[in-house]
């Protein structure tokens, strides 16, 4: 089977450095640096509350937000969006030729369907579409899919389908197109079953590995990881919290549906 090239990335406020299967460092994509400061600048806006801004240095928004690729004028599609967190910082580095759909449940708490609906309001280029992880319809292909601390989630219930929700992530984007994966880092081996919260192995965690694995049977090729994330000192068969304060380390993926 041949493998597909490794990149690591470490994104910094300023610059992104890539690093090949070769070890050769080279600039990021085109438009980096605009991407960058966009991104910058959505973390800075004044609509952000401060509960938001209080978690931004465990969170890293800005760095986070530019190694997946987000840039001025990208349609994103977001998944388990929570209160919006990310949404506003997505609506912000996309700007007003963009277009940010948050997925939303059709049983989706009050609390968290008032806060969208509020940050719609107020910028403008954020659209709620209703429906199942396993089979929305974004009204265009996206040109990234984000998610963040879910994946593991995604894996827990009784209509929980990875696969099934993983290709229609796949059909939604554009030719391409990137799906951005960032969870709870699992302790290495622990599989899937890290992914439960509560019982013996549950975790609220995501084996890395497995992720990439489930991925890449869906048709997405690895692009790159980022490091900025981890945290050499988290204790992994620790469970982590799932309400923004986890000190966890997590994994950041980038990955491409070819095209």
């Amino acid at each position: 089977m041949n493998r597909i090239p490794r990149m690591v990335v470490a994104v910094g406020a300023a610059a992104m450095l890539v690093v090949g299967a070769a070890g050769c460092a080279t600039s990021g994509s085109a438009g980096a640096p605009n991407a960058a400061a966009a991104a910058s600048a959505a973390v800075a806006d004044a609509r952000r509350p401060d509960a938001d801004k209080a978690r931004d240095a465990l969170r890293k928004p800005a760095e986070t937000v530019a190694f997946a690729g987000v840039r001025p004028g990208s349609k994103v599609a977001e998944l388990g969006p929570g209160r919006g967190y990310y949404t506003r910082v997505l609506a912000g580095t996309v700007g007003p030729t963009g277009k940010v759909y948050v997925i939303v449940a059709s049983n989706a708490q009050p609390a968290a369907l008032e806060a969208l609906n509020a940050i719609k309001a107020s910028y403008g280029n954020v659209e709620i579409v209703v429906g199942d992880n396993l089979t929305f319809r974004t009204p265009e292909p996206v040109d990234v899919a984000w998610t963040t601390e879910n994946y593991h989630d995604f894996h827990n219930g009784p209509t929980a389908n990875i696969p099934a929700l993983n290709r229609n992530v796949f059909a939604n984007l554009k030719p391409g197109g990137v799906f951005f994966v960032e969870d709870h880092a699992a302790a290495p081996g622990a599989g899937a079953a890290a992914a439960a919260h509560g019982g013996p192995t549950g975790r609220g965690r995501m084996d890395e590995a497995v992720a990439k694995t489930e991925l890449q049977a869906a048709g997405f090729r690895l692009d790159a990881e980022s490091n900025h994330l981890r945290n050499p000192n988290d204790n992994k068969d620790a469970p982590a919290a799932d309400d923004g304060s986890s000190t966890s380390e997590r994994f950041a993926l980038r990955f491409k549906k070819p095209g």
